[in-house]
């Protein structure tokens, strides 16, 4: 069962695609050009990285797998930040959703950076 709290789910496998689906919808709106082509290539690779390494963590044959694609989701998060504040400078028109699309890409590099520090913490005790 998913867990509603603010609005958001805690299902973090709805959660994460979700979120790709969202980034894909918000790239059809952009104007596309030579200088910034790049970016939301970039940016759709990192943020559908994120749910696409979650989804393999859960399937994982070890804990050590997990651990690897839970960090891989973690900084596929991070690099999705980045690429969300260039498109900001490059699209001030679009500086709300982006913003709002940023807020959840850094939820998600806090949960996971949580997750790989308890995993961290669980190796060392073991």
């Amino acid at each position: 069962m998913n867990e509603v709290i603010n609005n958001k789910t805690y299902n973090l496998e709805e959660r994460t695609a979700k979120f790709s689906e969202d980034i894909l919808d918000f790239i059809k709106k952009l104007r596309i050009d030579d200088i910034n082509k790049n970016l939301v290539g970039q940016l759709a690779r990192a943020a559908t990285s994120i749910g696409a390494n979650y989804y393999e963590a859960n399937a994982s044959s070890s804990k050590k797998d997990f651990r690897n694609k839970i960090y891989i989701s973690k900084k596929e998060a991070n690099e999705t930040k980045y690429w969300l504040r260039l498109l900001s400078n490059y699209h001030p028109e679009h500086k709300e959703k982006i913003m709002k699309l940023w807020q959840e890409a850094h939820e998600f590099h806090l949960i996971f950076q949580k997750a790989t520090n308890t995993l961290d913490n669980k190796i060392k005790l073991n």
